[in-house]
Protein backbone atom coordinates (compact mmCIF):
# COMPACT_ATOMS: atom_id res chain seq x y z
CA UNK A 1 0.00 0.00 0.00
CA UNK A 2 1.19 3.89 -0.66
CA UNK A 3 1.75 5.77 2.17
CA UNK A 4 0.50 9.76 1.46
CA UNK A 5 3.80 10.73 0.79
CA UNK A 6 4.18 8.14 -2.16
CA UNK A 7 0.85 8.97 -3.47
CA UNK A 8 1.53 12.83 -3.51
CA UNK A 9 5.10 12.09 -5.04
CA UNK A 10 3.38 9.96 -7.92
CA UNK A 11 0.85 13.18 -8.40
CA UNK A 12 3.21 15.32 -8.16
CA UNK A 13 5.27 13.28 -10.93
CA UNK A 14 2.31 12.67 -13.51
CA UNK A 15 0.75 16.48 -13.18
CA UNK A 16 4.81 17.28 -14.41
CA UNK A 17 4.90 14.88 -16.93
CA UNK A 18 1.47 16.27 -18.39
CA UNK A 19 2.97 19.96 -17.75
CA UNK A 20 6.10 18.55 -20.29
CA UNK A 21 3.97 16.67 -22.51
CA UNK A 22 1.63 20.19 -23.13
CA UNK A 23 4.65 22.12 -23.46
CA UNK A 24 6.42 19.71 -26.19
CA UNK A 25 3.14 17.81 -27.71
CA UNK A 26 4.13 17.37 -31.00
CA UNK A 27 7.49 15.70 -29.51
CA UNK A 28 4.86 13.67 -27.35
CA UNK A 29 2.53 12.85 -30.08
CA UNK A 30 4.93 11.68 -32.69
CA UNK A 31 7.46 9.51 -29.84
CA UNK A 32 3.50 7.94 -28.76
CA UNK A 33 2.51 7.13 -31.78
CA UNK A 34 5.85 5.42 -33.15
CA UNK A 35 5.86 3.46 -29.63
CA UNK A 36 2.17 2.74 -29.97
CA UNK A 37 2.31 1.52 -33.30
CA UNK A 38 5.78 -0.12 -33.69
CA UNK A 39 5.29 -1.82 -30.19
CA UNK A 40 1.87 -3.12 -31.45
CA UNK A 41 3.69 -4.68 -34.89
CA UNK A 42 7.19 -5.87 -33.38
CA UNK A 43 5.77 -9.72 -32.79
CA UNK A 44 4.43 -10.19 -36.19
CA UNK A 45 7.39 -8.91 -37.53
CA UNK A 46 9.54 -10.84 -35.75
CA UNK A 47 7.58 -13.88 -36.06
CA UNK A 48 8.24 -13.40 -40.11
CA UNK A 49 11.93 -13.51 -39.52
CA UNK A 50 11.67 -16.43 -37.75
CA UNK A 51 12.68 -14.66 -33.99
CA UNK A 52 9.46 -15.37 -32.68
CA UNK A 53 7.00 -17.99 -32.84
CA UNK A 54 3.04 -17.74 -32.66
CA UNK A 55 0.83 -16.32 -35.31
CA UNK A 56 0.93 -12.08 -34.45
CA UNK A 57 -0.53 -11.09 -37.39
CA UNK A 58 -4.50 -10.10 -35.72
CA UNK A 59 -2.28 -8.03 -33.50
CA UNK A 60 -0.42 -6.40 -36.64
CA UNK A 61 -3.91 -5.34 -38.05
CA UNK A 62 -3.92 -2.94 -35.38
CA UNK A 63 -0.77 -1.28 -35.66
CA UNK A 64 -2.54 1.93 -37.54
CA UNK A 65 -3.99 2.80 -34.40
CA UNK A 66 -0.98 4.03 -32.78
CA UNK A 67 -1.77 8.21 -34.75
CA UNK A 68 -5.21 7.68 -33.05
CA UNK A 69 -4.33 6.68 -29.56
CA UNK A 70 -1.38 9.67 -29.56
CA UNK A 71 -3.71 12.16 -30.35
CA UNK A 72 -6.76 11.95 -28.48
CA UNK A 73 -3.86 11.01 -25.08
CA UNK A 74 -2.56 14.73 -26.23
CA UNK A 75 -5.87 16.31 -27.04
CA UNK A 76 -6.86 15.27 -23.41
CA UNK A 77 -4.04 16.63 -22.09
CA UNK A 78 -3.53 19.69 -23.55
CA UNK A 79 -7.70 20.75 -24.50
CA UNK A 80 -9.75 18.30 -22.49
CA UNK A 81 -13.31 18.19 -24.03
CA UNK A 82 -13.19 20.79 -26.12
CA UNK A 83 -10.79 19.97 -27.95
CA UNK A 84 -12.19 16.56 -28.51
CA UNK A 85 -15.19 18.31 -28.99
CA UNK A 86 -13.79 19.83 -32.36
CA UNK A 87 -12.17 16.86 -33.18
CA UNK A 88 -15.22 14.96 -33.62
CA UNK A 89 -16.62 17.86 -35.65
CA UNK A 90 -13.67 17.79 -38.35
CA UNK A 91 -14.62 14.01 -38.38
CA UNK A 92 -17.52 14.69 -39.62
CA UNK A 93 -17.35 17.73 -41.87
CA UNK A 94 -18.30 16.62 -45.46
CA UNK A 95 -19.92 20.18 -46.25
CA UNK A 96 -17.88 20.19 -49.36
CA UNK A 97 -18.38 21.19 -53.10
CA UNK A 98 -19.68 17.73 -55.55
CA UNK A 99 -16.40 18.87 -57.64
CA UNK A 100 -13.94 17.74 -54.17
CA UNK A 101 -15.50 14.39 -54.31
CA UNK A 102 -15.12 13.69 -58.10
CA UNK A 103 -11.50 14.80 -57.57
CA UNK A 104 -10.93 12.77 -55.20
CA UNK A 105 -12.81 9.45 -55.32
CA UNK A 106 -12.42 9.54 -59.29
CA UNK A 107 -9.58 11.28 -60.30
CA UNK A 108 -7.14 10.07 -57.46
CA UNK A 109 -7.39 6.26 -58.79
CA UNK A 110 -7.65 7.34 -62.62
CA UNK A 111 -3.92 8.98 -61.68
CA UNK A 112 -2.73 5.96 -60.03
CA UNK A 113 -4.27 3.81 -63.05
CA UNK A 114 -2.17 6.27 -65.34
CA UNK A 115 1.18 5.53 -63.22
CA UNK A 116 1.00 1.83 -63.39
CA UNK A 117 0.31 1.89 -67.07
CA UNK A 118 2.65 3.73 -68.03
CA UNK A 119 5.58 1.54 -67.31
CA UNK A 120 6.84 -1.01 -69.21
CA UNK A 121 5.21 -4.61 -69.66
CA UNK A 122 2.12 -3.57 -67.02
CA UNK A 123 -0.34 -3.75 -70.38
CA UNK A 124 0.87 -7.07 -70.93
CA UNK A 125 -0.42 -8.48 -67.53
CA UNK A 126 -3.74 -6.82 -67.24
CA UNK A 127 -6.45 -8.35 -66.51
CA UNK A 128 -10.24 -7.70 -67.71
CA UNK A 129 -12.17 -5.45 -65.38
CA UNK A 130 -14.68 -7.81 -64.05
CA UNK A 131 -17.71 -7.53 -61.66
CA UNK A 132 -15.87 -8.87 -58.92
CA UNK A 133 -13.14 -6.15 -58.91
CA UNK A 134 -15.78 -3.33 -58.74
CA UNK A 135 -17.34 -5.22 -55.57
CA UNK A 136 -13.64 -5.45 -55.04
CA UNK A 137 -12.79 -2.23 -54.75
CA UNK A 138 -15.83 -1.09 -53.40
CA UNK A 139 -15.27 -3.28 -50.05
CA UNK A 140 -11.64 -2.57 -50.00
CA UNK A 141 -12.38 1.37 -49.94
CA UNK A 142 -14.32 0.70 -46.75
CA UNK A 143 -11.93 -1.04 -44.93
CA UNK A 144 -8.97 1.06 -46.00
CA UNK A 145 -10.85 3.72 -44.50
CA UNK A 146 -11.75 2.83 -41.84
CA UNK A 147 -9.11 0.35 -41.03
CA UNK A 148 -6.02 2.54 -42.26
CA UNK A 149 -7.20 6.35 -43.20
CA UNK A 150 -9.25 6.77 -40.22
CA UNK A 151 -6.43 6.15 -37.43
CA UNK A 152 -3.52 7.39 -39.14
CA UNK A 153 -5.21 10.54 -40.60
CA UNK A 154 -6.86 11.46 -36.81
CA UNK A 155 -3.33 11.59 -35.64
CA UNK A 156 -1.40 12.67 -39.13
CA UNK A 157 -4.04 15.97 -39.80
CA UNK A 158 -6.52 15.75 -37.13
CA UNK A 159 -3.99 16.28 -34.39
CA UNK A 160 0.07 16.93 -35.67
CA UNK A 161 0.23 19.49 -38.75
CA UNK A 162 -2.84 21.94 -37.83
CA UNK A 163 -0.04 22.56 -35.27
CA UNK A 164 2.73 21.88 -37.09
CA UNK A 165 1.61 24.54 -40.11
CA UNK A 166 1.48 27.97 -37.91
CA UNK A 167 4.94 27.25 -36.50
CA UNK A 168 6.64 25.89 -39.72
CA UNK A 169 4.86 27.28 -42.10
CA UNK A 170 2.92 25.13 -44.88
CA UNK A 171 5.40 23.79 -46.63
CA UNK A 172 7.78 23.40 -43.72
CA UNK A 173 5.35 21.50 -42.11
CA UNK A 174 4.09 19.34 -44.93
CA UNK A 175 8.16 17.93 -45.91
CA UNK A 176 8.18 17.84 -42.03
CA UNK A 177 5.62 15.50 -41.50
CA UNK A 178 5.91 14.02 -45.14
CA UNK A 179 9.28 12.38 -43.56
CA UNK A 180 8.31 11.63 -40.23
CA UNK A 181 4.90 9.75 -41.82
CA UNK A 182 7.52 7.64 -43.82
CA UNK A 183 9.49 6.50 -40.80
CA UNK A 184 7.01 5.88 -38.94
CA UNK A 185 6.47 2.90 -41.79
CA UNK A 186 9.98 1.71 -41.77
CA UNK A 187 9.19 -1.32 -39.56
CA UNK A 188 6.61 -1.95 -42.15
CA UNK A 189 8.62 -2.57 -44.84
CA UNK A 190 10.36 -5.95 -43.37
CA UNK A 191 7.25 -7.52 -44.43
CA UNK A 192 5.84 -8.51 -47.31
CA UNK A 193 2.54 -6.23 -47.62
CA UNK A 194 5.20 -3.25 -48.05
CA UNK A 195 7.57 -5.36 -50.25
CA UNK A 196 9.69 -6.52 -47.89
CA UNK A 197 10.28 -10.02 -45.84
CA UNK A 198 12.86 -12.55 -45.59
CA UNK A 199 14.67 -13.24 -48.46
CA UNK A 200 14.15 -9.87 -49.45
CA UNK A 201 17.49 -8.51 -50.86
CA UNK A 202 18.98 -4.90 -49.40
CA UNK A 203 18.76 -3.55 -52.91
CA UNK A 204 15.36 -4.32 -53.46
CA UNK A 205 14.44 -2.98 -49.65
CA UNK A 206 16.45 0.35 -50.58
CA UNK A 207 14.47 0.43 -54.28
CA UNK A 208 10.76 0.32 -52.74
CA UNK A 209 11.29 2.69 -49.77
CA UNK A 210 13.21 5.02 -52.23
CA UNK A 211 10.36 5.04 -55.08
CA UNK A 212 7.86 5.11 -51.28
CA UNK A 213 9.46 8.31 -49.74
CA UNK A 214 9.48 10.49 -52.85
CA UNK A 215 5.64 9.30 -53.32
CA UNK A 216 4.99 10.22 -49.79
CA UNK A 217 6.45 13.40 -50.38
CA UNK A 218 4.55 14.43 -53.00
CA UNK A 219 1.13 12.61 -51.64
CA UNK A 220 1.54 15.20 -48.11
CA UNK A 221 2.36 18.30 -50.80
CA UNK A 222 -1.19 17.55 -52.29
CA UNK A 223 -2.91 17.00 -48.86
CA UNK A 224 -1.78 19.96 -47.43
CA UNK A 225 -3.42 21.63 -50.34
CA UNK A 226 -6.81 19.80 -50.00
CA UNK A 227 -6.61 20.62 -46.29
CA UNK A 228 -5.94 24.02 -46.36
CA UNK A 229 -9.07 24.45 -48.67
CA UNK A 230 -11.43 22.43 -46.82
CA UNK A 231 -11.05 23.89 -43.99
CA UNK A 232 -9.18 21.45 -41.92
CA UNK A 233 -11.85 18.42 -42.32
CA UNK A 234 -10.50 15.02 -41.55
CA UNK A 235 -13.31 13.35 -43.36
CA UNK A 236 -11.55 14.56 -46.42
CA UNK A 237 -8.55 13.20 -45.31
CA UNK A 238 -8.95 10.41 -44.85
CA UNK A 239 -10.95 9.90 -48.74
CA UNK A 240 -7.79 11.22 -50.02
CA UNK A 241 -5.74 8.87 -47.99
CA UNK A 242 -8.12 5.56 -48.75
CA UNK A 243 -8.49 6.81 -52.49
CA UNK A 244 -5.23 6.58 -53.13
CA UNK A 245 -4.11 3.24 -50.74
CA UNK A 246 -7.32 1.36 -51.85
CA UNK A 247 -6.19 1.51 -55.79
CA UNK A 248 -2.96 -0.57 -54.29
CA UNK A 249 -4.87 -3.28 -53.24
CA UNK A 250 -6.92 -3.83 -56.01
CA UNK A 251 -4.71 -3.06 -59.09
CA UNK A 252 -2.12 -6.21 -57.59
CA UNK A 253 -4.52 -8.97 -59.22
CA UNK A 254 -5.93 -6.47 -62.13
CA UNK A 255 -1.87 -6.59 -63.32
CA UNK A 256 -0.15 -9.69 -62.36
CA UNK A 257 3.35 -8.21 -63.23
CA UNK A 258 2.92 -4.94 -60.45
CA UNK A 259 4.64 -5.41 -57.35
CA UNK A 260 5.03 -3.05 -54.67
CA UNK A 261 7.95 -0.90 -55.62
CA UNK A 262 6.20 -0.51 -59.20
CA UNK A 263 2.85 0.62 -56.91
CA UNK A 264 5.23 2.95 -54.92
CA UNK A 265 6.86 4.10 -58.69
CA UNK A 266 2.97 4.53 -59.80
CA UNK A 267 1.92 6.91 -56.85
CA UNK A 268 5.09 8.96 -57.87
CA UNK A 269 4.79 8.99 -61.03
CA UNK A 270 0.72 9.81 -60.29
CA UNK A 271 1.00 12.67 -57.92
CA UNK A 272 4.63 14.07 -58.93
CA UNK A 273 3.53 16.20 -61.64
CA UNK A 274 0.43 17.71 -59.53
CA UNK A 275 2.34 17.89 -56.16
CA UNK A 276 5.02 20.36 -58.34
CA UNK A 277 2.29 22.42 -60.20
CA UNK A 278 0.50 22.94 -56.79
CA UNK A 279 3.89 24.20 -55.37
CA UNK A 280 4.39 26.37 -58.27
CA UNK A 281 0.99 27.88 -58.53
CA UNK A 282 0.77 28.85 -55.05
CA UNK A 283 4.39 29.86 -54.48
CA UNK A 284 4.83 27.08 -51.59
CA UNK A 285 1.78 28.56 -49.67
CA UNK A 286 -0.34 25.29 -50.60
CA UNK A 287 -3.60 27.07 -50.17
CA UNK A 288 -3.02 28.33 -46.05
CA UNK A 289 -4.46 31.07 -45.15
CA UNK A 290 -3.52 31.95 -41.14
CA UNK A 291 -5.79 33.22 -38.86
CA UNK A 292 -3.95 33.95 -35.80
CA UNK A 293 -7.84 34.77 -33.72
CA UNK A 294 -8.62 31.56 -34.59
CA UNK A 295 -5.86 29.05 -35.02
CA UNK A 296 -7.41 25.43 -36.34
CA UNK A 297 -7.04 23.35 -33.23
CA UNK A 298 -9.67 25.82 -31.14
CA UNK A 299 -12.44 27.12 -34.04
CA UNK A 300 -15.61 26.18 -35.42
CA UNK A 301 -14.80 24.30 -38.69
CA UNK A 302 -17.17 26.17 -41.41
CA UNK A 303 -18.09 24.58 -44.32
CA UNK A 304 -15.79 25.42 -48.11
CA UNK A 305 -18.11 25.76 -50.52
CA UNK A 306 -16.12 26.16 -53.55
CA UNK A 307 -13.42 23.87 -55.21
Amino acid sequence: MNTPMESGQSTTATRNLQQWMREHSLISFFIMAYAFSWIIAIPYVLSLWGILKGNYLPLYIFRTAGPTMAAIIMIGISEGKTGLRLLRQRLQDRRHSWQWYLAILMGIPALMLVGIIVQRGTLTSVQGVTARILVSYAVNFVLVFFGVALPEEIGWRGFAFPRMQPRYGPLGSTLLLGVLWVFWHLLYFLTPSHGGGPGTSFTSYLTNLGYFFLMVMAIAIIMTWIFNHTRGSIFIANLVHASIDTPQLVWIPLFFSVNEAQLNLAGLIAFGAPALLILILTHGRLGYQPDPAQPMTAREIKPEHTF
